[in-house]
């Protein structure tokens, strides 16, 4: 467990699997297995995905509460799918079904098609302005017990009160992506947490600091004992793959989103694998995230440099095994002894 991780104010995410990558019949046992694994490992809580093609986010979080004892799932929320009313709704009934906290993910965009098949055809900037009503009103309406009124270009509600109201500690965490300026500007606007698909922590060195308070990233994490071991099991969990690559060109053509362009451009100019920073299972459509491989003590100084950078929010890819979160625990109890913030 990475405990002096926790006392050092980071907050440590999973992620669930997606959906429709597994048979329906094995996806709930395999949620619930990876949601113990992030429990036992001290994790703040796991990132559950939304798109057209997966199962509901809520009824998947349902799930994830029901096998664990306070893990807090992360809701990925696209204001396309269901008014910011339900979304509120959801929160308190969790919190007085279960006592359990839950933290939101606000999402803008999606894959192209997603879009123009729930005939959203709104603009990328836009989308982030139309968030920021959204997610004001979820807001509002699970801070006070009266009703709650609000008017912007989206979204209008009268004197709307949310019933019961949500009990006293449980407010989630509210996460938007910062990758582009609009995001960033949405996160700032809301006081929420920009999270960020990180460039490699040397390209940090001349950046001025961030205008916002609370900063994140989505990472992969492969680490062991040794340099060659590390890079042994990547290139085994994560080989070239020519199909995934199609499909990630694919990908590239039906996105608009900032972070998918940022790391193909990034991985255009990636470094060799000798560079902790790898983007291989990004460039074969097997993750969506860049990943540190190494050593424990590499990867935990790169870890340390985001840290200092000020990031002090991790969304990790999905675990392959309990054993290896492990390994990710102790990458992270190094890290903070190297940190200097």
């Amino acid at each position: 467990m990475p405990t002096s991780a926790l006392e050092h104010g980071l907050k440590i995410f999973s992620t669930c699997p997606l959906s429709q990558q597994m048979a329906p019949g094995t996806y709930l046992r395999r949620v619930q297995e990876i949601a113990q694994w992030s429990e036992n490992a001290g994790h703040e809580g796991i990132l559950v995905f939304t798109d057209n093609a997966q199962l509901d986010p809520w009824l998947v979080s349902q799930a994830i509460v029901a096998a664990t004892e306070r893990l807090c799932p992360l809701v990925a929320i696209q204001p396309i799918y269901m008014h910011p009313y339900s979304v509120a709704k959801m929160i308190t009934s969790f919190a007085c079904l279960y006592g359990r906290r839950l933290h939101l993910n606000m999402v803008a965009g999606g894959f192209k098609n997603d879009l123009v098949a729930l005939n959203d055809q709104t603009p990328h900037d836009d989308r982030y302005v139309r968030l920021v009503e959204y997610t004001t009103i979820v807001q509002s309406l699970l801070r006070t017990a009266s009703p709650v009124s609000f008017e912007g270009r989206y979204y209008k509600v009268t004197n709307l009160k949310l019933t019961p109201p949500l009990p006293a500690g449980l407010f989630p965490d509210i996460l938007v992506s910062g990758s582009s300026g609009a995001g960033m500007d949405a996160a700032r606007q809301l006081q929420a947490t920009a999270v960020e698909y990180p460039k490699p922590p040397a390209d940090y060195a001349d950046a001025q600091p961030a205008s916002i308070d609370s900063r994140g990233i989505r990472i992969g994490i492969i680490a062991r004992p040794r340099e060659d071991e590390a890079w042994s099991v990547a290139r085994a969990r994560y080989p070239e793959d020519r199909k995934g690559q199609l499909t990630h060109q694919l990908a590239m053509k039906v996105s608009d989103s900032s972070w998918h362009q940022q790391l193909s451009q990034l991985a255009q100019a990636a470094p060799g694998a000798e560079n902790p920073y790898w983007l291989t299972p990004f460039q074969n459509y097997k993750a969506v995230c860049p990943f540190l491989v190494g050593s424990y003590d590499r990867v935990a100084d790169e870890i340390a440099r985001y840290v200092d950078i000020g990031y002090r929010t991790f969304i990790l890819e999905v675990p392959a095994s309990e054993e290896e979160i492990g390994h990710t625990g102790v990458v992270f109890d190094r890290a903070v002894s190297r940190c200097t913030a």
